[in-house]
C-alpha cells in the first residue's frame, strides 16, 4: 500500500523516483485498465528500473475507460468529469478519496502562493460553473472557502459587482487572485477599460482556452492584452486538467512549475516512446502521483518543451505551446484500438 502522505512529502529527484517506481509498481497490479495496457506493450513491470521506461496511459483512455485502482476503491467516489461540445464524449476521473485533491492543490497552492489566508479569492468561471463536475470549481470554491475573506467568492456573469468588489479591495490594498477562465477575463477589461489596481497586490491567473466564445490567440498577445488591461506586469496561469489532480502554475512568460510529486518529460511525436531532451518540443508526458485512485501516467495531447535540466530538484519548469490535432497523434491513439 503506498502512503499518500509520504508522496506530498517528496523533497530530492531521487525520492521522487523511488515513489514514482513504488506506484508503478501498485498501479500495474492493481489497476486493470492500466495493467491491460502495459501487458499490451509486452512490457514486464519488474524489468522497470528508470522512470523513463514507466509506460504513459493515453489521456483518451479516460473517456472510454472507467480508470481505477482496485485497492482503493470507494462506494461512493467523486466523479469530475471534462467539459465538452455537445454530443461530444467527455473524460471522467474517478477519485476514491477526495482528501487527496484537496491536499494535492493545497499543498500546491501553498508551495506557489504561500498561505492562502493572505488573499482574496475571485473566481471568473462561468463556463465552468455552468456545468456540472468540474474539478477546477471544486479546487476554487475550496480556496475561497479557507481564504476566510469575505469579499471572496464566484462570478459569473457579473461583472459589474466583479468590479465593485475589486476596487474596494484595491482602496484596502487587499493581496487579490483573480482566477479566470480566459474568455471571461478579456471580456471584463473589454467592459472595464479604465480599472487599475496596485500591481503587487493582484494576481491574475488564467485557466486558458476561449470555450468556443472567442477566436484563440497566441499566449504572448494574450498576456499582453491582459497585463495592459489589468495594470499587472505578468499573468499567472494554472495548469491541470479533469484527468489530474495536481496543478502547475505559472508566474509568468508562460513557464510553469510543478509541485514535487508532479513530473514532466517531452515524448517525441514520431515515437511515443522516446523523449527529447530538454528545449526540444513534443508531447507532454505527466507523472502525478496524487492520481494514486486512478493513474499515475498519462500522455497528454499538449505539446511543450522543458526549460532547464532540473538535476537535484524533482519539480519540472516547462512551457505548453498548442495541442495536438488529430492528425499528429501517431502512436498513442494507435494503442487505444
Amino acid at each position: 500500500m503506498i502512503d499518500i502522505n509520504s508522496i506530498f512529502s517528496i523533497k530530492s529527484a531521487s525520492e521522487f523516483k523511488v515513489a514514482a517506481l513504488a506506484v508503478f509498481n501498485f498501479q500495474v497490479a492493481n489497476n486493470p485498465v492500466y495493467k491491460n495496457y502495459v501487458s499490451s506493450l509486452k512490457i514486464k513491470p519488474e524489468q522497470v528500473e528508470h522512470i523513463e521506461q514507466i509506460p504513459f496511459l493515453p489521456i483518451e483512455f479516460y473517456k472510454t475507460h472507467r480508470i481505477e485502482t482496485t485497492g482503493l476503491l470507494s462506494k461512493n467516489p467523486t466523479v469530475f468529469s471534462s467539459s465538452g461540445t455537445t454530443g461530444s464524449i467527455t473524460s471522467k476521473h474517478y477519485v476514491n478519496d477526495i482528501t487527496v485533491y484537496e491536499k494535492s492543490y493545497l499543498n500546491a497552492f501553498r508551495l506557489a502562493y504561500g498561505d492562502i489566508k493572505n488573499y482574496c479569492v475571485l473566481a471568473l468561471l462561468p463556463s465552468y460553473l455552468e456545468r456540472e463536475g468540474s474539478s477546477l470549481v471544486y479546487m476554487a470554491d475550496d480556496l475561497i472557502k479557507k481564504s476566510e475573506h469575505p469579499k471572496s467568492g464566484f462570478y459569473l456573469k457579473n461583472y459589474d459587482e466583479l468590479i465593485i468588489t475589486l476596487q474596494q479591495l484595491a482602496d484596502k490594498k487587499q493581496k487579490v487572485i483573480l482566477l479566470g477562465v480566459t474568455y471571461a477575463l478579456l471580456d471584463l477589461i473589454e467592459q472595464f477599460p479604465l480599472f487599475k489596481f496596485p500591481k503587487d497586490k493582484l494576481i491574475v491567473m488564467e485557466t486558458g482556452g476561449m470555450k468556443g466564445k472567442r477566436k484563440e490567440i497566441v499566449r504572448e498577445e494574450l498576456h499582453d492584452i491582459l497585463c495592459s488591461g489589468f495594470g499587472v506586469s505578468d499573468i499567472h496561469s494554472e495548469y491541470g486538467m479533469t484527468e489530474l489532480l495536481s496543478q502547475a502554475y505559472s508566474k509568468g512568460n508562460g513557464i510553469f512549475t510543478t509541485p514535487p510529486w508532479m513530473h514532466v518529460l517531452i515524448r517525441d511525436t514520431n515515437d511515443p516512446f522516446s523523449y527529447l531532451p530538454d528545449g526540444r518540443t513534443g508531447g507532454i508526458n505527466i507523472i502525478d502521483l496524487a492520481n494514486i485512485h486512478s493513474c499515475s501516467f498519462i500522455a497528454t495531447q499538449d505539446l511543450g518543451k522543458i526549460k532547464e535540466a532540473q538535476k537535484n530538484n524533482p519539480s519540472t519548469s516547462f512551457e505548453v505551446l498548442g495541442r495536438f490535432d488529430n492528425s499528429d497523434i501517431r502512436g498513442c491513439n494507435l494503442l487505444i484500438q
